[in-house]
């Protein structure tokens, strides 16, 4: 059982699963899938606390609330006439870009008995990020950046921009805990791109949800916000090494038997919510 003033990357094991490399061809949707399913698994067995590192080509994932847009149709072909696939995600939040210069990582840890509270979940995450970009020496700011896309309290930023965002799913016993961190690339562009989306999906019509008012200067990959050339790459080696030295070993993994049968399940429940959250 956790003790609050032990931080929750201090473990005895960690388990990481790799994804960050699969291609193109790795599906989205299978990610929310598989975090589902490791939710569950760990939250069976508390002694696995699983790390799990994945990168998506050009998808756009939308949160439950994008889905009420006026004019959603309008702003989903926009998106797909710029060369990107459009899900819908099964957690909370606003649209967000997945490309290959983006790195996501989810840790999934046991909700145990006292529980895992939200804010501890979030902090560990900031931790961890912090730790991985140490030798940057940035002022790195946990906090909403008013104009980003997808704007949260735990929003990651340097000098008002923002690189990173921030999740949480709760799933049969288990949490996980997911950012999104803008490695290369530039932060404008792709916040153009959610601009224009809700441009398009709202037409200037009064919603009742307030949509983000995206302005793309407030968001800033990492390799702009450093001047450095970091890769997707570089930064698996600082989280794998961060994880080292938080805990008494790691372990490479991938999903066992009884978890790819428990994904499949999960899989084509996604798939079907996705398609419904899409029928427009």
């Amino acid at each position: 059982m956790y003790t609050q003033s032990k931080s929750l990357l201090e473990q005895n094991r960690w388990r990481i699963i790799d994804q960050s490399s699969v291609g193109p061809h790795f599906d989205a949707l299978q990610s929310f899938a598989i975090d589902d399913t490791l939710c569950s698994s760990v939250g069976k067995n508390e002694d696995v606390t699983t790390a799990r590192s994945w990168v998506h080509h050009n998808t756009i994932v939308l949160g439950i609330q994008d889905t009420k847009l006026p004019y959603l149709t309008d702003g989903v072909r926009y998106l797909q006439s710029q060369g990107y696939r459009v899900i819908v995600r099964n957690s909370g939040g606003l649209a967000v870009v997945l490309d290959e210069g983006v790195l996501n990582i989810s840790l999934i840890f046991p909700d145990t008995e006292k529980g895992i509270d939200i804010n501890r979940g979030y902090d560990a995450m900031v931790e961890l990020v912090k730790h991985m970009l140490s030798p940057f020496h940035l002022q790195i700011e946990a906090k909403e950046i008013i104009g980003s896309y997808c704007p949260g309290s735990y929003d990651l930023s340097v000098a008002g921009k923002k690189f990173a965002g921030i999740s949480q799913r709760r799933v049969r016993g288990g949490v996980a805990v997911q950012i999104y961190l803008c490695v290369t690339g530039s932060g404008g562009e792709r916040a153009n791109l959610i601009k224009d989306f809700y441009n398009k999906s709202i037409k200037g019509i009064q919603t009742k949800y307030v949509y983000p008012d995206v302005k793309p200067e407030t968001m800033a990959s990492l390799n702009e916000l450093t001047g450095e050339s970091s890769t997707i790459q570089d930064m698996m080696l600082a989280l794998l090494t961060t994880l080292k030295n938080m805990s008494t070993s790691i372990y490479s993994s991938q999903l066992t038997a009884d978890e790819l049968a428990i994904f499949e399940h999960n899989y084509k429940r996604v798939i079907e919510r996705n398609e419904k959250a899409l029928s427009i």
